[in-house]
């Protein structure tokens, strides 16, 4: 089977566990030392699905802090995917996903132009019991940014502890299952045209899937 690679970018907050989760699905390890990310840098990591297609995830951890949102334009162009990440613990970090969806579109160059992005919101720290943010909200915050836009399928959300290594692969999985290099991009690099995504199929498929929405 072939083979294709996916630049998938993690953003959101400092603090809210973006290197954790990165760490967690590729090294299966966790560990409570917090370092802030400077920039930005990748991992990749090939999955084998149950089709026997093998997928390569290019996985982007990014600097959360403001100083570094300007680098944006440098790291995010070329994404296939963009995962937006915010703590549950920390209210904050979920009020502040509007604006850092906004400025990926904006700095990776998509804007208004592919509604059908695909964006997945991940929450971190479900193992500590001081939840603010609750799954109702992260269902409200997807489905308004997926109607805005027009997209035809609505944003998937997960929750996650990157800690106990809870639900951690579940989005990962997902981008890797529906996500799909653009025909443009195949054909410079003189790929073979995989399958165009079912989007009304997938849908379908997520609901049954264990994200929390």
């Amino acid at each position: 089977m072939g083979k294709q690679l996916l630049k998938v970018v993690l953003i959101g907050d400092g603090g809210v566990g973006k290197t954790s989760l990165r760490n967690q699905f590729i090294h299966k390890r966790f560990t409570n030392a917090y370092k802030a990310t400077i920039g930005a840098d990748f991992i990749t990591k090939e999955i084998e699905l149950e089709d026997g297609k093998r997928v390569s995830l290019q996985i982007w951890d990014t600097a959360g802090q403001e100083r570094f949102q300007s680098l944006g334009i440098a790291f995010y162009r070329g994404a296939d995917a963009c995962v937006l990440c915010y703590d549950v613990t920390n209210y904050l970090t979920f009020e502040h996903l509007a604006r850092w969806r906004r400025e990926f579109l904006n700095q990776a160059g998509i804007g208004d132009s592919n509604p059908d992005f695909p964006f997945v919101l991940l929450g971190n720290k479900i193992d500590i019991d001081e939840r603010v943010v609750s799954r109702r909200q992260a269902r409200g915050f997807a489905q308004e940014h997926s109607t805005v836009t027009g997209s035809k399928v609505e944003m998937p959300c997960f929750e996650a502890s990157a800690k106990d290594g809870i639900r951690v692969e579940d989005a990962f999985l997902y981008i890797a299952k529906t996500v799909r290099i653009p025909q443009m991009e195949l054909d410079m690099v003189g790929g073979t045209a995989p399958q165009r995504l079912d989007w009304d199929a997938e849908s379908e498929a997520r609901k049954k899937s264990k994200g929390c929405c």
